[in-house]
């Protein structure tokens, strides 16, 4: 503790040095004077202790923390054994459930509004997870899958007047079948190889939807696009954002309940068994390209599901919704929540979308926090948010077999 202190006001005063001609010597040229902001003094001073001590236990923490897993003991947070527990978890689930059922009666429009996008995101990095999270293959050309299912319904929706319902299967099949069209080139690329060919997809289909007018529109996009509708009623603007945020809601719990028995099923131990080594997992005997098929095309469905719902959302779409950033933004979502972890695909998919919208005040200094978060979590918490879940069942009949002898 002494040492921490110590090191953290030497830091405090060497970073005061650092900063003394510009927080403290103002000129004002227009009267020919010099101001001394001697109270800036003060706060750069206090702020750099503070930050270099809590940095400096943050160290130390970690450091005890990786010397005790070298010990092989294991620790568990009470975080960490409440979610674990599958009465608790089926509890949370039911009151989370009923609090987002809740949420447009509470909450105006503009609050339902940035929900319903909280939510698209969470589906989109739900079915990025299975590609990235389970099977271990980085994709850098997600938010293709998500233009997929977009244009689909668009166009169909343009030329042939078909309906919302009709067309959300249709784009997420869409989205299938061209998540198999990018596995079959890539089925022995690994690494960086295999990141830089699927950022070359994202921006061929990005390209093709600017370039190729007479079937897309071009830059122009294409508006007017119908917007789900209830048995045929007219709904004004607050009826229609409701509308959407329940079928969002009903398209995360289906995308939950699928993608979790995908992950406890034979398919998904597989993926499971591809991520950590693939000359393994083919040594076992496990089906390689069929494996990663079904990684990208059962990912690339619910992007184009969501995509689909993001264009009747909007009501107009075109080639600038769906850059690389968004692919990175559906990345870093899986990273900082866990990779393989739905808990924490949710909790980080409701911090990267939602923080940004409620810090507009600070809007200057939005993307440093988010590049300080980041960078924190990174150090702190390499694993994510929430990780290393298991599900624990208790069979209870071994224990009467035994007492009955």
């Amino acid at each position: 503790m002494r040492n921490e202190l110590k090191q953290s006001t030497i830091a405090a005063i060497w970073f005061v040095f650092l900063t003394f001609p510009l927080m403290v010597v103002r000129v004002n040229t227009s009267d020919q004077l010099v101001e001394w902001r001697w109270m800036s003094l003060v706060w750069v001073a206090v702020g750099a202790f503070i930050l270099s001590y809590f940095w400096r236990m943050a160290m130390a923490h970690k450091q005890a923390k990786k010397k005790t897993d070298e010990e092989g003991v294991e620790q568990q947070s009470k975080v960490q054994r409440l979610l674990e527990d599958m009465s608790f978890r089926y509890k949370a689930m039911g009151v989370l459930l009923l609090l987002a059922l809740l949420f447009p009666q509470v909450f105006d429009t503009y609050q339902t509004t940035i929900m319903v996008s909280a939510l698209i995101y969470v589906v989109l990095g739900l079915g990025l997870n299975i590609t990235v999270g389970l099977a271990g293959l980085l994709d850098l050309g997600y938010v293709a899958f998500f233009a997929v299912g977009a244009y689909s319904y668009a166009l169909l929706n343009h030329h042939f007047g078909l309906g919302f319902w009709t067309i959300l299967p249709v784009g997420g099949i869409l989205s299938c079948l061209f998540g198999v069209i990018l596995g079959f080139p890539i089925l022995r690329l690994r690494g960086d190889y295999l990141a830089i060919v699927t950022l070359g997809f994202g921006m061929i289909i990005k390209v093709v939807l600017e370039n190729w007018s007479e079937f897309t529109f071009g830059p122009s996009g294409i508006a007017n696009i119908d917007q789900p509708s209830l048995f045929g009623m007219d709904m004004n603007i607050d009826g229609t954002t409701t509308y959407i945020y329940y079928i969002m809601i009903a398209l995360v719990v289906f995308t939950i309940l699928v993608t979790n028995r995908l992950r406890n099923s034979r398919i998904g131990r597989a993926w499971i068994a591809l991520r950590e080594d693939e000359i393994a997992c083919v040594a076992m005997g496990i089906d390689m390209a069929r494996t990663k098929l079904s990684a990208y095309a059962l990912g690339a469905f619910w992007a184009g599901m969501v995509g689909v719902l993001f264009a009747a959302k909007t009501t107009f779409i075109n080639p600038a919704s769906f850059t690389f950033m968004e692919s990175a933004i559906i990345l870093s979502i899986v990273v900082l929540g866990g990779m393989g972890s739905i808990l924490g695909v949710i909790l980080g998919a409701f911090i990267l979308i939602l923080l940004p919208e409620y810090l507009r005040a600070f809007s200057e200094y939005r993307m440093l926090a988010f590049g300080a978060a980041m960078v924190l979590m990174m150090i702190f918490r390499p694993q994510g948010i929430i990780s290393n879940i298991r599900t624990k069942y208790e069979y209870k009949g071994l224990k009467e077999e035994t007492d009955n002898g």
